[in-house]
């Protein structure tokens, strides 16, 4: 049994590095966007309703050898989050400049596996309450920390053309305040265009 199992394993292997080889190494730049939907996490143990909006910005594409490339970022993200309850509904709109510098792995051809280290900086934020009656609607503000940092995963594919589709989850590990410890989460599907 385990020499079938070995079998297996090395006929994968062997095809995951025939196809590798057909990786086009060459740094590229390109412009990329897409969908976010995003949340916040409290404390690990709760999680809010979920807000849509969108990121956009530009990207840079360097191999390190056959299978590894290196992709920094700079991108606007709409960000944060919604809370709902017999009360109404609590939205808060954050605006980031984010930095992802991304480890991208090429198993096979054309497919990527990625993750890496994000910092961000928040350039504007909105608070609304809905309470479904005009008297106790409100704007108020609750002043969120300006820098933020985490951790993204993700998964994609990259055609020879060079579109790329691929999906990421940022995990932020700075705290958006001082109490429960709320951190941002972000899924992201987004597509990319080398120049």
């Amino acid at each position: 049994m385990k020499t079938i199992y070995l079998i297996i394993t090395l006929m994968m292997v062997s095809v995951i590095s025939l196809n590798a080889q057909d990786i086009k190494k060459k740094s590229t730049a390109g412009i990329k966007g897409g969908y976010n939907l995003s949340f916040v996490s409290f404390d690990g143990t709760s999680e809010t309703e979920k807000l849509q909006g969108f990121h956009i910005g530009f990207y840079g594409e360097s191999f390190l050898g056959k299978y590894f490339s290196i992709q920094p970022e700079i991108l606007y993200s709409q960000q944060g989050y919604k809370i709902v309850d017999n009360g109404g509904t609590y939205k808060q709109k954050l605006d980031y400049i984010n930095i992802p510098i991304m480890f991208k792995l090429y198993p096979v051809n054309s497919f990527f596996l990625e993750a890496g280290p994000q910092i961000g900086v928040s350039i504007s934020h909105k608070e609304t309450f809905d309470a479904g009656f005009v008297l106790y609607d409100t704007s108020e503000e609750f002043e969120p920390e300006n820098f933020d940092w985490g951790i993204n995963l993700g998964a994609g594919f990259k055609s020879e053309s060079g579109i790329s589709l691929g999906v990421r989850h940022h995990l932020g590990q700075n705290d958006i305040y001082d109490e429960d410890k709320p951190k941002n989460r972000v899924w992201q599907v987004y597509v990319g265009f080398d120049f």
